[in-house]
């Protein structure tokens, strides 16, 4: 167990009104060195980190971080939910269709929400608008890669 309390994720948690845990610590440890994990992932980082800890525990934890705007979490489709410490800044998500994988991108346009959809007056009278959710899909490269061996070797 290599859990320490790291002072910018104490601090952070202070900052939100939050008491600092070894646990609440060790999330945010698991998800610096992971980002885009998942509850499981996070769960086995945790439980290598500080011990012993229930599954419960780490959504509990997950959740008030995220409720306090410590953490992100983004679900794209057909995929469980993905949980980071990169908040605030209005970027975006890549994900690749083949493996899963989940790479940060910076939004073009900077300040939220970057997007408005055409006729929000019309749709959606008085309909503050704050944020645009942004994933783009596509194949990583090295499951283009790896695509491409497959053809070859089919060939």
């Amino acid at each position: 167990m290599t859990s320490s309390l790291r002072p910018d994720h104490a601090d952070t948690l202070r900052d939100r009104g939050l008491r600092v845990t070894r646990q609440r610590v060790a999330v945010m440890s698991a998800l610096a060195g992971a980002p885009h994990s998942g509850a499981d992932t996070v769960l086995a980082r945790v439980r290598a980190d500080v011990g012993r800890v229930s599954h419960q525990a780490v959504y509990d934890v997950l959740n008030a971080l995220t409720d306090k705007g410590i953490v992100n979490r983004i679900q794209p489709a057909g995929s469980v939910a993905r949980y980071e410490l990169r908040v605030g800044d209005n970027h975006h998500h890549l994900v690749c269709r083949r493996c899963g994988v989940v790479t940060d991108v910076d939004c073009a346009v900077g300040a939220a929400p970057c997007l408005e959809p055409q006729d929000l007056r019309v749709h959606a009278p008085g309909f503050v608008l704050d944020e645009a959710e942004v994933i783009y899909w596509g194949i990583c490269d090295p499951c283009t890669h790896d695509s491409r061996n497959t053809d070859q070797e089919e060939a």
